[in-house]
């Protein structure tokens, strides 16, 4: 079944890629698989399954928009609770490698229907995002392939190679798995794909109000991370600013490996995320965490999400929560105003 685009906004359907992504689809639900049955642990996400930690948050719309940037959630002056789940891309490897770090954010008491037909009701709305302003696939061929090179089986450097990835998707990826961060609450993220906004096409970021001092430990343990965040939450609140950038001109929906520079198409701030101080490094809330499911199709029409990448990762997320609740006996379910952890 073609995939419905919108054209105008700058969509375009990739070669074969209704196979290529029943593709990636089967791979992703093998490697969830083939984990769950080897080490007899519950069934685990695919991507992102190591989690720092997930905390109660509050978001904030500014009381003063212009309209075209006033749609969706932004409703001036709009109170939202939030989940944010903070995580490692890459299985379980030492927090001290280089890796993608996640920021996975659940708005919760979001009044509208939603995109997805078995979740229409629901009160949620996710915002994914990561610490790099691109995303080093655009082409669902690449995409595949570097999945079937390891990519899930905490191999992320080694399909990093130019040939799976091209020369800017491999310096996209080479970046992300070089750099090492001192906590992911001082850290700056991005969506790296595009979304609608009304009848814009926006990106979004969530960038720390104050610059962080933390410096990574000497001899840093292999959950440093989680340990950051305890110490921090356990003493002071803290914020990040939640941003849109309208695209400029040239701009292209399809090309997620090329970074929109803020100089042409500034960053706007749209929202504030507190999190309160607080004890989250209990047993309750990990598993209340890995319960949870993030999909940036968790969404009301007027953040439609946007491109190839943003179609692979519907089917592709769809099907892993499916499965890993199904293994694991749990209903796939939202949840509702900060209840649960």
């Amino acid at each position: 079944m073609t995939p419905h685009i919108h054209p105008e906004q700058g969509e375009v359907i990739w070669p074969n890629e209704e196979a290529l992504t029943a593709r990636i689809v089967a791979m992703v639900q093998k490697t969830i698989r083939d984990r769950h049955f080897s080490d007899g642990r519950p069934a685990q996400r695919d991507v992102h399954l190591k989690a720092h930690g997930c905390v109660r948050a509050e978001f904030r719309v500014e009381a003063k928009l212009p309209p075209k940037l006033a749609q969706g959630v932004f409703v001036p002056g709009a109170v939202y609770g939030a989940w944010i789940r903070f995580s490692n891309g890459t299985g379980n490897r030492p927090d001290r490698r280089g890796d993608a770090r996640g920021m996975a954010i659940k708005l919760v008491g979001v009044p509208g229907e939603k995109i997805l037909a078995t979740e229409k009701d629901a009160g949620t709305q996710d915002f994914l995002l990561i610490n790099n302003p691109t995303f080093f696939a655009d082409d669902p061929a690449r995409y595949a392939a570097f999945i079937a090179r390891g990519a899930h089986k905490n191999a992320l450097i080694a399909a990093t190679a130019p040939l799976t990835l091209g020369w800017k998707g491999f310096w996209v990826a080479f970046n992300i798995v070089t750099r090492s961060i001192a906590s992911p609450l001082e850290t700056r993220y991005w969506s790296t794909v595009p979304y609608s906004l009304g009848l814009e096409v926006v990106k979004y970021s969530a960038r720390p109000c104050v610059v962080g001092s933390s410096t990574i430990p000497s001899n840093p343990g292999a959950d440093y991370l989680r340990e950051a965040m305890v110490r921090s939450l356990d003493v002071q609140e803290l914020c990040f600013d939640f941003l849109v950038q309208l695209r400029a001109e040239k701009m292209q929906v399809e090309d997620v490996c090329t970074e929109w520079r803020e100089e042409e198409a500034p960053f706007v701030k749209v929202a504030t995320i507190t999190i309160p101080k607080q004890v989250f490094d209990t047993l309750s809330r990990r598993v209340f965490s890995e319960n949870l499911s993030f999909t940036p199709w968790h969404s009301l029409p007027g953040h439609r999400p946007l491109g190839g990448v943003n179609r692979v990762r519907r089917a592709v997320y769809e099907a892993a929560s499916v499965l890993r609740h199904q293994l694991n006996g749990i209903d796939v379910r939202e949840p509702g105003e900060l209840s649960g952890g």
